[in-house]
């Protein structure tokens, strides 16, 4: 009787430290990784802040909650110029910023921004992937690249018509990065300020204009202090990125991390499509309050590309010498929006 007893409490005993091995491991499996996103630009109303919520629900829905994403819009972790280190240290784990807004800082992905005659945010967020597969550029080692993405072409929004280039001489435009540059070579003067500023600067007269796609009419409201936006025929776009600290992402499981690859090529497509729908909106609002949206007539375009073509020339000498593809790079953008 006492061996059938002691054989029964071996049974038992064994049962019991395998239904606690197989709990221990199952609770292992299923531990949350909880991240911070700190979205530097846009505020929590905006269809992009919006748009990026979403990716972050999406993540936690496909990972079954393994993955959760605490999302902080316009800027309250890290202002857009510190964003990069913020996540880069582990302040913060996730990143949404353009690159100009620390010109020089990213020289090979700034080459995306040159003016190049961009037809949509689409066409600059397709390029802005594809250019970023091809180079690899060194300059991101240090974090893990979620997607690239850009704004709409970016055209000189205006408080008064400007149909000629010489009317742009001594207007002052918001502008960062290349868009202060460009505005330099137009004749114009930069003047540097976050998006958010803008609105308070042109209904006071601080500025004239700014430098953005059509979208700001209604995103930022800027159809309520500005009445033109010019077409040059040579826009460009800001190629901004969403971004992880790598050690954060090097802690998600393979698994977990081929889902939210699966998700980032989703919203790459995503992300295009919701700028070109925010320019349409907001060339609908701005012509509904009288506003006016122009494309300048091919000569006259012509006088606008042949001022800004220093810029390449300048650019690719840049690249050159700091070791980098310059002209392989600016070849690279040229002809994929060519044949686009």
């Amino acid at each position: 009787m006492s061996k059938t007893i002691v054989a029964l409490c071996l049974v038992i005993g064994v049962a019991l430290l395998v239904g606690l091995t197989g709990t221990s491991t199952y609770a292992a499996e299923q531990k949350v990784i909880t991240l911070k996103f700190s979205e530097s630009t846009f505020p929590a109303t905006h269809r992009f802040a919006m748009l990026m919520a979403d990716w972050c629900k999406e993540v936690e829905k496909r990972t079954n909650g393994r993955v959760k994403i605490d999302f902080f819009p316009g800027g309250i972790l890290a202002p857009t110029t510190q964003v990069f280190d913020s996540v880069r240290k582990g302040i913060a784990d996730l990143g949404d910023t353009f690159a100009g807004y620390t010109k020089g800082r990213f020289p090979l992905i700034e080459t995306i921004d040159l003016p190049y005659g961009y037809k949509s945010a689409m066409m600059g967020t397709r390029l802005t992937n594809e250019f970023y597969n091809k180079f690899k550029p060194k300059e991101y080692d240090d974090v893990k690249i979620m997607f690239f993405y850009t704004a709409g072409p970016q055209f000189l929004d205006t408080k008064k018509e400007v149909t000629k280039l010489e009317e742009v001489k001594g207007l002052k435009i918001r502008s960062t990065g290349t868009s202060a540059k460009i505005v330099e070579y137009l004749g114009g003067a930069p003047v540097g300020m976050p998006m958010g500023d803008a609105y308070d600067a042109l209904a006071r007269g601080v500025v004239n204009g700014v430098v953005g796609p059509t979208e700001v009419m209604k995103g930022w409201k800027l159809a309520e202090v500005l009445s033109f936006a010019t077409n040059y025929g040579a826009s460009h776009v800001n190629a901004a990125y969403i971004f992880m600290n790598k050690n954060k992402w090097n802690s998600i499981p393979a698994g977990d991390q081929k889902i939210i690859e699966q998700v980032n090529a989703e919203w790459i497509e995503k992300a295009g499509k919701n700028w070109d729908d925010a320019d349409k909106e907001g060339a609908d609002l701005l012509i509904s309050k009288g506003g006016k949206v122009i494309v300048l007539p091919a000569q006259e375009q012509e006088k606008w590309k042949a001022a800004l073509k220093p810029m390449f020339e300048e650019y690719i000498k840049e690249l050159n010498s700091k070791g980098l593809p310059g002209n392989e790079a600016v070849k690279f953008c040229m002809d994929y929006v060519k044949s686009h």
